[in-house]
Order: C-alpha cells, then structure tokens, then sequence
C-alpha cells in the first residue's frame, strides 16, 4: 500500500469521526439550548453539556485532521485549492470552538445559583451557540467539504465520479440555504418559565436541527 493510500484511508476513517462526534453533541446539546433558562435554574444534566463538549472537541481534531492528511496529496494539482480547503476547516473550527465555550458557559451557571441576570445570560450564550452552528457547520462546510473538496476528489479521481457529485451539488445547497437562513434569521423560540412560550419537549428541535447539519433545510 502506498503513501497516498494510507493517507486516503486516514482521511476517509477521520471523515466518518466528523459525522459520529458531531451529530450526538446536537442532542446532547438540546435540552440546555431550547430551555437554557430553565437548565440554568437547575432542571437540566449538565453532564450532558460536558460530554457533547468532548465529542466536539474531539469533532475538532477529527476536523483538522482531514485537512493535514489530504494536502500533501490535493497540493500536487491545487495548491491554491487545497489551502483554501484547510482554511474553511479551520474557520469552521473555530466556530465549533466559540459554541463550546457558550456551552460550558451555560453548564457554569448550571453551577450556580440561578437568578433573572443568570437566565438573560444563558439565554444569550444559546443564542451565540445557534449562530455558530449557522456559519460554521451550516455555511462554511459548503465551501470547504462541498465545493473544494468535491472539486479536487472529482478532478483527482480518488473517489468514484457520482459520489463527488455530492459535494459538487450539495455544498451549493448548504450555502444558499444557510445564507437564506442566515439573512431570515429568527430568535429560536425557547421556553421561558411562566409562560406559553413553550414550543414542545426538550428534543422537539433534533430533527430540525440534524436537517440543517447535512444542509437539507432551509
């Protein structure tokens, strides 16, 4: 087996990393994101938060590393290109990152004793996290796992033609829908204690919210 060949395989076993780590933080992450008041004040698992912190973190990793083991391949032909794709990884890391940290934010207030100033905040840190997601996972990898990637396996030839089409059609996809989303944008609807504000249980936005990871909802 060659050099490049183990590389691919690297790449394709840390590729499929991205998809087991990122989608169980999403519902790990829920409860704490549709009533972020409500899991301040102490009904929440804050363990939950903890342990989707670590699967992004380890989403991370899992990220960078796809970047560092097909360049030396991509480079050969696209230098540029294959550049600009460690970058996207690493803009859409650093997205992943800030969400993390508004996480352990809300499960530090979980910690503590929960007030009106504690409830604004961890509603604030939900809303940064939202965003996150929205322009890193939901717009970036558009450009990066989509369109440069699609671009460079489908002129390499590494992968076979129709599974190259997924990223040459979808990144396109992701990014129309997550700039239509981006510039729609609405306050996600959390509930808020003594009020009707409640739009359902703690996992009623999971699908929703796994649709806009693989870019499939507008």
């Amino acid at each position: 087996m060659s050099l490049d060949q183990k590389r691919a395989r690297v790449f394709g076993v840390l590729y499929l990393v991205t998809f087991v780590t990122s989608i169980p933080a999403l519902v790990l992450y829920e409860p704490a994101l549709r009533h972020p008041v409500g899991f301040v004040a102490g009904a929440g698992n804050v363990n939950k938060i903890y342990l989707g912190a670590l699967l992004e973190l380890l989403l991370i990793i899992a990220n960078i590393g796809t970047a560092v083991v097909i360049v030396p391949i991509m480079r050969r032909q696209f230098e540029e290109l294959s550049i600009g794709y460690v970058t996207a990884r690493l803009v859409e890391c650093t997205f992943i990152l800030v969400g993390i940290v508004a996480m352990l934010g809300i499960a530090t207030l979980q910690q503590e004793t929960a007030g009106a100033a504690e409830g604004t905040v961890a509603y604030t840190l939900a809303a940064i996290k939202d965003w996150t997601f929205l322009l890193g996972p939901g717009w970036i990898v558009g450009w990066g796992n989509g369109l440069i990637l699609g671009y460079m396996m489908f002129r390499t030839g590494l992968v076979p033609r129709p599974v190259t089409w997924l990223g040459l059609i979808g990144g396109p996809l992701i990014i129309i829908s997550g700039t239509r989303r981006d510039v729609r944008r609405r306050p996600r609807r959390r509930h808020v204690p003594g009020t009707r504000n409640d739009p359902g249980g703690p996992l009623g936005t999971v699908p929703r919210r796994l649709l806009h990871h693989l870019g499939l909802q507008a």
